[in-house]
C-alpha cells in the first residue's frame, strides 16, 4: 500500500475514532508538506472493487498535498452523498483507498481527449462543473466520459454548450 493511501486510511480511522481531522506531521510525511497539489481520494470495496466514496479537488484547497489527502479522505468516507457514510473504524477492514494526484488541467477540444489517459472537467457559463477521473472501468469512449461528467454537473450533454479541460493523474493504490 502506497504512503498516500496509508495516510488516507489513517485519516479516516482517526476521524471515526476521535471525530477530528489529523494534522500531517512534517517529520513523518515531509514530502507531503512540501508539495501543494490537488487530489481525489477514492474508496473501494475489497471484494468487488466497486466505488464506495470519492471526493477530490481540481485545484489545491489546502496548505499541502498531505492536508489535501487527509481532508478528501474524510470527506469521501463521510460526505459523498451517493453512498452511506462510513461510521465505524470496523468498516475499514472491507475497503481500500486510492489517491489520484492531479496535474494541472489544460483547455482542450473533444478531439484531444482519451478516457484512458486524461480525466475531464466540463464547465458551463452558469458555474456548473463536472469532473471525471481517467481510466475508469466501464468508461471506454470520449462520449461516455463527457456524458458522465456533464450528468455530474447537471449540464445537458446533447447541447454541447460547455467548455472542456483535460488533466492527467498519478494514481496510487
Amino acid at each position: 500500500m502506497h504512503t498516500f493511501c496509508k495516510l488516507a486510511r489513517y485519516a479516516v480511522k482517526k476521524f471515526l475514532e476521535d471525530n477530528r481531522i489529523v494534522e500531517v506531521a512534517g517529520s513523518v510525511f515531509p514530502q507531503l508538506k512540501a508539495v501543494k497539489k490537488a487530489c481525489f481520494v477514492s474508496i473501494h470495496n475489497k471484494i468487488d472493487h466497486s466505488l464506495r466514496g470519492c471526493i477530490g479537488t481540481v485545484s489545491p484547497w489546502y496548505e499541502s498535498l498531505g492536508d489535501e489527502i487527509v481532508n478528501n479522505a474524510v470527506a469521501a468516507a463521510t460526505e459523498d452523498s451517493r453512498f452511506s457514510p462510513i461510521i465505524s473504524p470496523y468498516q475499514l477492514k472491507d475497503i481500500y483507498f486510492s489517491v489520484d494526484v492531479l496535474n494541472q488541467p489544460e483547455n482542450c477540444e473533444v478531439k484531444d481527449l482519451d478516457p484512458k489517459k486524461y480525466g475531464v472537467i466540463v464547465n458551463d457559463d452558469y458555474g456548473s462543473r463536472g469532473v471525471l477521473l481517467p481510466d475508469l472501468e466501464g468508461v471506454d469512449t470520449v462520449s461516455q466520459q463527457l456524458q458522465i461528467a456533464c450528468e455530474k454537473a447537471g449540464i445537458d450533454f446533447s447541447k454541447g454548450d460547455y467548455k472542456i479541460q483535460r488533466f492527467t493523474v498519478e494514481r496510487y493504490v
